[in-house]
C-alpha cells in the first residue's frame, strides 16, 4: 500500500479507497491506482481482503440446464462455495476486455481469481494472459510459460482416437471431418488429431476429407456434397450442434444413417439421446471438468503452478453410427 501512494504520490488512505471503491476517488485516479497496483504485483491474495472468484465466460451458454456451460458452473460453484468462496458469473465481451486490462479487471472487481470459459485466440485477453498474474484457468485455450495460468480441458487427443479407433472397427476406410471455424485453440487441436489418427491407421488423408467454416450453412451446403462426393462412409464432427445438422440435411437428402452414412458428434448435449437416430458423441462430463477448474484454480492460487489438467472423454456409441457400406460408390 504505501508503496503504490508513493508511486502514485497520493496518501495510503486514498490507495485503500480507491481499491474499494469509494465513491469520493475519481475514475482517472481509481484507474491509476489500479494500474499501478498491478504493476507493482498487488493482489487481493496477498491482502485476503476478499474471497470471492468469477467464471469469465464468452461464447457459451449457461442459462438452462440443456446449455454447454451449465453443468461447468455448476461443478465448480459445487466446490468453490463450501469452501468459503463466492462465485459470479460475468458475460465476458471484447467491450470489456478493450476497455480495461484482465489484472486491472481482477483487481477492481476484487475477484482472487477466474476460470475462463469460451474465449477465442484473437481475444484481447488471450494476448495478455502469457504475462498476467492474476490466476486463471483457461477452459479448452493453452497459455504456455505463465505459472499462473493453467490449461482445463479432455484429452482430445485421446478422444478423437476413440472416435476414429470404432469407425475404423465397423469397416470405415474413408473418414471425414467437418468443423467450425479454426479460430480457436481446440479446434485446431481437434483437427490436427483427425489427420494424425487417420495416418496412424494409413487411412486416406487428404487435406480435402475436411472441412470448416464459422458457418453450418456452409459447411451443409458446401462442405458435406464435396466429402460425399469422395465417398465417405462417416463423418466426424467437431460438435453436436454440427453433427445434428448434417444428420437432419442427410435426412433431407434421402441418405440413410447409419446404413449409408456413420455420423460421429463431439460434447454429448443432453439432446444426443433424443435425436433420429439417437446420435454417437464423445462425452465431456461437464460437470466434472467445472469441479476439476476449482481444482486447479485454487491450486494456483496456493503456489502450486499447473500447467494442464486434462480428463478423459468417452465415446458414447448410439444409433447414428454403424457397419460401413458392404458396397462402396464407385468414385
Amino acid at each position: 500500500m504505501d508503496d503504490i501512494a508513493k508511486k502514485v504520490g497520493v496518501s495510503k488512505g486514498t490507495v485503500s479507497k480507491a481499491l474499494n471503491g469509494a465513491p469520493d476517488v475519481s475514475d482517472a485516479l481509481r484507474k491509476t491506482i489500479l494500474e499501478t497496483a498491478v504493476a507493482l504485483g498487488y493482489t487481493r491474495a496477498r491482502r485476503g481482503a476478499v474471497r470471492s472468484l468469477c467464471i469469465l465466460i464468452e461464447n457459451m451458454s449457461c442459462s438452462k440446464p440443456e446449455d454447454f456451460g451449465t453443468d461447468i458452473v455448476t461443478g465448480f460453484r459445487q466446490m468453490a462455495e463450501p469452501s468459503g468462496y463466492g462465485v459470479r458469473v460475468v458475460e465476458l465481451t471484447k467491450e470489456l476486455q478493450q476497455s480495461v486490462p484482465y489484472d486491472t479487471f481482477m483487481l477492481r472487481e476484487g475477484y482472487l481469481g477466474a476460470l475462463v470459459l469460451g474465449m477465442s485466440l484473437n481475444d484481447p485477453w488471450m494476448k495478455e494472459f502469457p504475462r498476467s498474474r492474476t490466476p486463471a484457468v483457461l477452459y479448452d485455450n493453452l497459455i504456455l510459460g505463465n505459472p499462473t495460468v493453467a490449461t482445463l480441458g479432455i484429452d482430445n487427443n485421446e478422444a478423437i482416437g476413440q472416435a476414429v479407433e470404432a469407425l475404423y472397427g465397423m469397416g470405415h476406410r474413408k473418414i471425414g471431418y467437418l468443423s467450425g471455424a479454426l479460430g480457436s485453440h481446440i479446434t485446431q487441436v481437434r483437427y490436427r488429431s483427425f489427420f494424425y489418427e487417420l495416418n496412424r491407421r494409413k487411412l486416406p488423408s487428404s487435406k480435402s476429407l475436411a472441412g470448416y467454416s464459422y458457418y453450418f450453412s456452409e459447411c451443409l451446403d458446401n462442405h458435406l456434397p464435396r466429402l460425399l462426393d469422395q465417398g465417405v462412409t462417416a463423418i466426424l464432427c467437431s460438435s453436436d450442434l454440427l453433427a445434428h445438422t448434417v444428420l437432419i440435411r442427410c435426412q433431407e437428402l434421402g441418405i440413410d444413417v447409419p446404413r449409408r452414412l456413420s455420423i460421429v458428434g463431439f460434447d454429448d448435449l443432453p439432446f444426443c439421446a433424443h435425436t433420429a437416430p439417437p446420435l454417437t458423441t464423445i462425452r465431456q462430463d461437464r460437470l466434472q471438468i467445472g469441479k476439476s477448474g476449482y481444482y486447479a484454480l485454487d491450486s494456483l492460487m496456493n503456489g502450486v503452478p499447473i500447467s494442464s489438467l486434462l480428463l478423459h472423454g468417452q465415446l458414447i456409441l448410439r444409433g447414428s453410427t454403424g457397419p460401413a457400406p458392404k458396397l462402396p460408390r464407385n468414385r
